[in-house]
């Protein structure tokens, strides 16, 4: 039994549905994959929502081994080695894996967890795409210049990789499409702001790309903030550490993620961020045939990250096809192979023809347009399914050479009177 069906866990379903000694069932709250990386292109409207996600029983189809069963865990009952749905049923399993990722993480602050767009799932893309539009609809006929300039600044908290990239396709969607698009707006004194707790942005990064990154967005006309964070977002203005305000009514939230905590897990299984604390061979601590990889697990026995690894696509990626060939070799009586990290690099896009990426061995730093295509090619390859990657190279194409894209629409769900009847 998997739950979660990001990349650790389609990664280990995947691998485990090419043998012939398991049965697995995938359990996840929505019915498809996708690519977080390229969330925030949804969000901006530079793709369509069906270019980096795929429906999980499509990717199951011909594997006689592989189920899906849509739902939320809500219980683990590691007694009976069984779970609860949220939606009331009861499955059991001889082994369990927890692939839950993480969620967004507000640090208890309520006004930005009620108020903020977060950045961590589609429906929070589509979310941002609708509001931000719609802001900029209501500027279009707003008298007032201070609710004006609140409708158009963009506050966006959390410099890394997603904090970086989305700050800079708004600065760059600011000089072409808005500016055609809404010639209304001209002159209104709306700023994009990145704000950072740390005194430098893309923090695991080499200071060459920190340095780059910084330079390069600030050209593109972004006011960087850093040594500052969100302290709370009240009246649709952006209250920070030090006590400064920006008005502002979209605060975007990529500061930081935690794992999630589930009923029926003892609480000495829990480490820092709520991880699930596992050994080398990603077993759960405190529980009887109880896994668990990717963002939601902090593992020991890498001496190389004594402080877990780091929650990115990559970890999950090695951890669920490590997993799935332990979990082979169990079935073979061979002996398991511990989990070692290979760190393949970071990188991050700012804008067209500007990238950073870090490769560690050999160890050597890239940037500008040869950066730029290298994060193309990677994160084409990295999506799950040729129709992904041809639907997005297609938009791609589109965006770069015409400096504009056709997904701008406003697209929200009809609220339709419920019948007592209809039990959907």
């Amino acid at each position: 039994m998997i739950i979660g069906g990001g990349f650790a866990g389609i990664n280990l379903a995947l691998e485990l549905g090419k043998t012939k000694y398991y049965d697995v069932t995938l359990v996840d709250k929505n019915n498809y994959n996708f690519f977080p990386p390229l969330i925030y292109q949804v969000a901006t409207a530079y793709l369509e929502p069906s270019s980096i996600s795929y429906p999980i029983r499509k990717l199951f189809r011909h594997k006689d081994n592989l189920h899906f069963r849509l739902g939320e865990l809500q219980k683990l009952v590691p007694e009976t080695n069984q779970i609860v749905l949220s939606s009331g049923g009861i499955l059991s399993y001889d082994m369990l894996v927890f692939a839950t990722g993480a969620e967004t993480n507000y640090f208890g602050m309520e006004n930005v967890r009620k108020h903020a767009i977060p950045m961590k799932t589609l429906s929070d893309a589509i979310q941002m795409r609708n509001r931000l539009l719609t802001h900029f609809e209501d500027a279009t006929v707003g008298t007032d210049p201070e609710e004006v300039r609140k409708s158009l600044n963009i506050v966006v908290a959390g410099g890394g990789p997603t904090g970086v990239e989305i700050s800079g396709m708004f600065a760059e969607m600011r000089h072409t499409i808005v500016a055609k698009d809404y010639p209304e707006l001209k002159n209104t004194g709306a700023e994009i702001y990145l704000v950072d707790g740390g005194a430098a942005l893309l923090k695991p990064m080499s200071k060459k790309s920190q340095e780059h990154t910084l330079e390069s967005l600030t050209k593109l006309g972004v006011k960087i903030i850093l040594n500052s964070h969100v302290s709370d977002y009240i009246d649709d203005h952006v209250i920070f550490s030090d006590g400064t305000k920006i008005p502002s009514k979209n605060l975007i939230w990529a500061a930081g993620v935690s794992a999630m905590r589930f009923e029926g897990v003892p609480v000495t299984s829990y480490g820092r961020g709520k991880r699930l604390i596992v050994n080398a061979f990603n077993e759960v601590e405190g529980l009887k045939d109880v896994y668990a990889i990717g963002d939601t697990c902090i593992q020991s026995g890498d001496d190389a990250y004594p402080e877990g690894h780091p929650q990115v696509a990559q970890t999950a990626i090695q951890q669920g096809k490590n997993l799935a060939a332990n979990f082979k070799k169990m079935a073979q009586n061979k002996p398991l192979r511990a989990f070692k990290y290979v760190d393949k690099g970071s990188m991050a896009i700012i804008g067209s023809n500007k990238a950073v990426v870090d490769l560690p061995k050999p160890k050597l730093h890239l940037r500008g347009f040869i950066a730029w295509c290298a994060w193309l090619f990677i994160h084409l390859l990295s999506l799950i399914s040729y129709r992904n990657r041809i639907n997005t190279l297609y938009h791609w194409t589109v965006a770069y050479f015409s400096k504009d894209q056709s997904l701008r629409m406003i697209i929200r769900p009809v609220e339709i009177p419920k019948d007592d009847d209809d039990p959907c």
